[in-house]
C-alpha cells in the first residue's frame, strides 16, 4: 500500500506539474519549505555480534501454541483471516484513492464541466444561501454514487474473494487486459463510452428540480465523464483490491469521490475563484497521454503475476524492465515534443517543467538499466517479477555480510517443488512444510515459515528490502530454516494427497490451497506475507506471528526472540 501511495503521489506531482499558470505558461515549484539534512541512516547499526535494541513498543511473548484447530476455526475468511482493517492500513487507502479523484479532475472530460457546473448553481439559484445549499447536496451526491459502487464491489466479491483474487492468475490476466485496454484509449485509439441512450435518460433527469434533479446531475458526471474516471476508477480499485482489505473499495472510493466532490463544490461556492484555474487546453490531452503511458506499464504488473502462478516464463524481470525503460523513455519523448499523437495540439516551446518531468522519466529508465543484469532495484522491488527469473545475472545474492550458509542440501538432495519453486534471495531452504519439519529435527532448529505468494506485493518489498539486511539475512541463512510456502501456486497435487477442506469449505486439489490450508487451520489467517517462528514440536516461539514488517529493527527483534525463546526451550 505505501508504494501504490507513492506511486499515485508521484502521478498527481506529474500531472500538476503539467498544468500551466494562469492561462499560458507552467510554474515552477516552490521548495522554500524543503529541509535538506546530511543523510544518516537512522536504523541501529548492528554487526554479528551485538543484537540490536528492541524498539520499546514492540512486545512479544513466549509462544504457546494457539493455533485453532479444524472444529474451532469455521470460517477464517470470515474471522480474523489477516486481512485486518486495521485505521494504518484504511488510511493509505483512502490516500490513494483522494490522489486519484485529483487526477481524474484534470481529465480532459472532467475538467471542463467545472465551470458549466458553478454556471449551473449561480443561474439555478434564487439566493446565495440556496446556491450554497444546491453546492454542498451536489457534493454529497458523487460521494454516494462513488461510495455505492465500492460497496458493490464489496459484497459482490467479499473479504476472502479479494485476498484471493489478488494472486489469481485468471483474474490478473482480465486486469492486464482492462489496463490495457484502458491506456491504449488514453493514448487517443478509441474512446470508452457509455451508451448513449442510458446517458440521454440519466441527463434528462438532472432537469427536475429539488433534490432529485440534483442527484442526477452528480449521476450525469458520473456517467458523462466514465471514459476519463473509468480507467482510473479501476485502477483504484484494483490495486486496493491488491491489499485484501475488506473495506478498501469503500474507503478507496469514498477518497476519489471526496476529492471530486471538494473541487466542485468549492467552485460551486465560490465563483469568483474559476478566474484563477488554468483554462482548458491541449495540457489536458498531455496529463492523459502520460497516463496512458503509465496504465500500460501498470498492466504489465498483472500479466507478470499471472506469468508467475502459471509458470509461463514470457515476462522474465529483464523483459519486464526491459518495456518499462522503453515506456519511461517515451514518456519523456512526449513530454519533449518529440513524440507526436493525432490528436495533440501544437508545442511552439517547452516549458521548464516539462523539461524536468522528462528528465525524470529519462532518470527513472536510466535507474532501471542495471536491473536487466541483475541489479537489485529495491525502490520497484515489490512491481517487478522476482530475481529468480533473471536469466542473466552477474552475480548471485551477495552473502559475504551474513558468512557461509548451512547447507541443507546434503541431507536432502532433490527437495520437493525445487523445480518450479523458488526460495527467496538463494536461501538453502525449503518448499514444503512436511520435509522442512522433517529436517528442523534431524537438525535440531527452529521453522521460519514465509507463507507468500506468486502476486504479492508486500512479499517482495519485504524479500528485497528487509530480508537482505545483513544480520536479518544471516540469521535466516544460518539460525532457522526457512521453509516457502506459495498459497497460491497452481500445480495440481497427485490424487492420493486432495482433500477436502472443512476450514477452507472447498477441495484442496492444488499446491497452494494445500499451503493455504494449512495456514487457515494452524493459524487462522489466509493473508500473505504472514511470517511464524516455529519450534520442531510445532509450538509458536513468538505470539503472535507477523505480517508484512518493513521496519527492519522490529522484524529483527522478532527473529532474535523466537531463536532466544528457542534456546530457552532447549535448556530447560
Amino acid at each position: 500500500m505505501k508504494r501504490l501511495v507513492l506511486a499515485l503521489s508521484f502521478l498527481l506531482g506529474t500531472v500538476i506539474l503539467t498544468m500551466p499558470h494562469g492561462f499560458a505558461h507552467d510554474t515552477l515549484l516552490n521548495f522554500d519549505d524543503v529541509v535538506f539534512t546530511d543523510g544518516q541512516d537512522t536504523l541501529t547499526e548492528t554487526t554479528d555480534d551485538t543484537l540490536m535494541e528492541v524498539p520499546q513498543d514492540v512486545v512479544f511473548t513466549d509462544g504457546q501454541d494457539t493455533s485453532a484447530t479444524a472444529s474451532s476455526v469455521a470460517a477464517p475468511a470470515e474471522s480474523t483471516s489477516g486481512v485486518t482493517d486495521t485505521p494504518k492500513s484504511l488510511w493509505g487507502i483512502f490516500v490513494a484513492g483522494f490522489l486519484g479523484g485529483f487526477l481524474a479532475i484534470l481529465m480532459p472530460c472532467i475538467y471542463p464541466m467545472i465551470p458549466l457546473t458553478v454556471s449551473f448553481f449561480t443561474k439555478r439559484a434564487e439566493t446565495r444561501g440556496k446556491g450554497i445549499q444546491g453546492a454542498l447536496l451536489y457534493g454529497l451526491s458523487i460521494i454516494v454514487i462513488y461510495v455505492a459502487l465500492g460497496l458493490l464491489v464489496t459484497i459482490i466479491f467479499g473479504a476472502s474473494a479479494l485476498n484471493e483474487l489478488a494472486t489469481n492468475g485468471l483474474f490478473n490476466l482480465f486486469i492486464f487486459a482492462v489496463l490495457l485496454v484502458f491506456g491504449i484509449s488514453f493514448l487517443g485509439a478509441f474512446e470508452i463510452t457509455l451508451p448513449s441512450s442510458f446517458v440521454n435518460k440519466v441527463d434528462s433527469k438532472s432537469d427536475a428540480k429539488g433534490l432529485m434533479g440534483i442527484f442526477f446531475m452528480a449521476a450525469t458526471l458520473a456517467v458523462v465523464s466514465f471514459s476519463c474516471t473509468g480507467p482510473i476508477i479501476g485502477s483504484v480499485i484494483v490495486l486496493v483490491n491488491q491489499t485484501g482489505n475488506y473495506l478498501g473499495p469503500v474507503i478507496g472510493m469514498f477518497g476519489f469521490s471526496l476529492a471530486l466532490a471538494l473541487v466542485f463544490t468549492v467552485f460551486a461556492i465560490f465563483p469568483s475563484w474559476l478566474t484563477s484555474i488554468p483554462k482548458s487546453g491541449g495540457w489536458l490531452n498531455s496529463v492523459k497521454v502520460v497516463l496512458g503511458f503509465l496504465e500500460i506499464a501498470l498492466a504489465l504488473k498483472f500479466l507478470s503475476t499471472a506469468d508467475l502462478v502459471y509458470h509461463w516464463g514470457i515476462l522474465d524481470r529483464e523483459v519486464f524492465l526491459a518495456i518499462w525503460i522503453v515506456i519511461a523513455a517515451f514518456i519523456g519523448l512526449y513530454l519533449l515534443g518529440k513524440i507526436k499523437l493525432s490528436h495533440d495540439a501544437d508545442l511552439p516551446h517547452v516549458s521548464i517543467i516539462r523539461i524536468f518531468l522528462a528528465g525524470g522519466f529519462f532518470a527513472f529508465a536510466l535507474y532501471m538499466v542495471p536491473g536487466l543484469w541483475g541489479a537489485p532495484l529495491k525502490v520497484i522491488s515489490g512491481l517487478v517479477p522476482p530475481m529468480h527469473t533473471q536469466d542473466f545475472r552477474v552475480a548471485p545474492f551477495d552473502q559475504r555480510a551474513s558468512g557461509p550458509s548451512v547447507s541443507a542440501s546434503s541431507s536432502i538432495q532433490k527437495k520437493k517443488y525445487a523445480d518450479f519453486l523458488h526460495v527467496p534471495n538463494d536461501i538453502d531452504g525449503f518448499l514444503d512444510y512436511e520435509e522442512a519439519l522433517q529436517y528442523a529435527r534431524s537438525v535440531n532448529k527452529p521453522l521460519f515459515l514465509d507463507f507468500t505468494g506468486h502476486g504479492c506485493v508486500n512479499c517482495r518489498e519485504m524479500e528485497n528490502n528487509v530480508w537482505v539486511d545483513p544480520p536479518i539475512d544471516n540469521l535466516l541463512r544460518n539460525e532457522y530454516v526457512v521453509v516457502s510456502l506459495y498459497t497460491d501456486e497452481r500445480r495440481e497435487l497427485p490424487k492420493e494427497e486432495q482433500f477436502y477442506s472443512k476450514v477452507l469449505k472447498r477441495q484442496v486439489n492444488t499446491i497452494g490451497k494445500k499451503f493455504m490450508h494449512l495456514q487457515a487451520l494452524r493459524f487462522n489467517s489466509i493473508s500473505q506475507p504472514y511470517y511464524v517462528l516455529y519450534s520442531p514440536d510445532e509450538e509458536l516461539l513468538v505470539s503472535p506471528p507477523i505480517g508484512a514488517e518493513f521496519n527492519k529493527q522490529k522484524f529483527l527483534a522478532y527473529l532474535e526472540q523466537g531463536l532466544k525463546t528457542f534456546n530457552e526451550k532447549q535448556a530447560q
